[in-house]
């Protein structure tokens, strides 16, 4: 019978969880603003975190300042989560913006575009051939 989850994803669902309440209940830095985790991708060999985050920017905040606030936080991240897991090796947290949010919502007002373009070209072309029978 093989394993529906490997050693690896239940490590990243773990660490996924735990960096996202140290986040919001341990870290209070102003520049960071409001910080979402969408993944957490984990090395084999589970020295190496890599956490996706998206941001909610309120005023002057960009997500690039965001980030570099959140970097500068690293290693007290991995201080905390050591504290919280039960592992051998406490990975090392490597901070990433995740643009596929933003992404997602470019290629959807570009798809949109183009139907509305489509559909009034559609409707011009429609009239102009009533026109020309009559």
């Amino acid at each position: 019978m093989s394993k529906e989850f490997s050693r690896t994803q239940r490590v990243s669902q773990q660490l996924q969880k735990e960096i996202a309440l140290i986040l919001q209940r341990e870290i209070r830095d102003s520049r960071i603003g409001m910080v979402t985790i969408s993944d957490v991708e984990v090395s084999r060999d589970l020295a190496y975190a890599k956490v996706f985050v998206t941001f909610l920017c309120i005023g002057e905040q960009t997500p690039e300042s965001c980030l570099a606030a959140l970097k500068e936080q690293e290693y007290i991240v991995r201080q905390l989560l050591g504290k919280r897991i039960r592992h051998r090796l406490t990975p090392e947290v490597i901070f990433v913006y995740d643009n596929t949010l933003v992404e997602g919502m470019r290629i959807s007002n570009l798809v949109s575009n183009v139907v509305n373009e489509d559909a009034r070209r559609r409707g011009e072309s429609g009239r102009s051939d009533d026109e020309g029978e009559e």
